[in-house]
């Protein structure tokens, strides 16, 4: 139970998370003034995609900006839907997408399943961004969120900037490039695991509520989520209610 109090207790209260919410404020500030201080690594490899304009070059998908964000999204070759935890970040692109833009940034999803799955998958979710196949390239390998069977059977392997021992062959992360006047293509920033967080909305509205993201006593953290059109009631005239009456 909570403590019930009158309107000026309340109040008084709040003032004094209000101050602690402006310092981790102004903590994140700095916080992101490292990370945009980080050095670079010139993108020396030609990678090759596969997408809805045919096959096109890292640098193609800048789509004329200097800014990208790549997200991994675990979708591996056979696979019948993609990863939840992915979806979940990615039901919150599109709405981004044309404000990204107007700050001289594209977004583009990259698996390294078949354009052909890829594009399924996408029909079902009813997204707009540009998702493209990374295979047969060593593009999700370099940046240590694809994995072979032999790389697994052999033992540890590189993931969010540690060695661990690993049973999945696909794992979700995100990466930054940026593309000088010359067109060097550098890789500025990638970030995994929980800090994927950042992308996901839906979170900064729970941290809003009385019961949080309500994720105690789960077996994970996300152990609730589902394909948004996999819920129990899907909201009328949604993309997920017109795919559940199509199923």
């Amino acid at each position: 139970m909570h403590a019930v109090v009158t309107r000026d207790q309340w109040t008084a209260a709040r003032k004094e998370l209000l101050r602690k919410e402006k310092d981790f404020t102004r903590e994140r500030e700095a916080l992101a003034r490292q990370r945009r201080a980080l050095p670079w690594v010139k993108v020396e490899k030609t990678y090759t995609f596969e997408g809805p304009d045919g096959r096109e070059s890292l640098s193609d998908l800048f789509a004329g900006r200097s800014q990208l964000i790549v997200y991994h999204f675990m979708l591996g070759p056979g696979w019948t839907e993609g990863c939840k935890g992915c979806s979940f970040v990615s039901d919150h692109f599109d709405g981004a997408i044309p404000h990204l833009a107007a700050r001289d940034t594209t977004l583009v999803a990259v698996s390294s399943a078949p354009l052909r799955e890829i594009n399924a998958f996408k029909r079902r979710m009813g997204w707009g961004f540009k998702w493209v196949c990374s295979s047969p390239n060593d593009f999700n390998r370099d940046y240590h969120v694809s994995f072979s069977k032999e790389d697994l059977a052999r033992g540890p392997v590189e993931y969010n900037f540690e060695s661990r021992k690993h049973g999945e062959e696909e794992l979700p992360g995100a990466s930054i490039f940026f593309k000088d006047d010359s067109g060097q293509i550098f890789h500025t920033y990638s970030t995994y695991a929980r800090g994927l967080e950042d992308l996901i909305g839906t979170y900064s509205f729970l941290d809003l509520l009385p019961k949080g993201r309500d994720e105690e006593g789960l077996p994970s953290p996300m152990a609730w989520v589902r394909h948004h059109d996999r819920y129990e009631s899907a909201p009328k005239g949604s993309c997920c209610a017109e795919h559940e009456a199509r199923s």
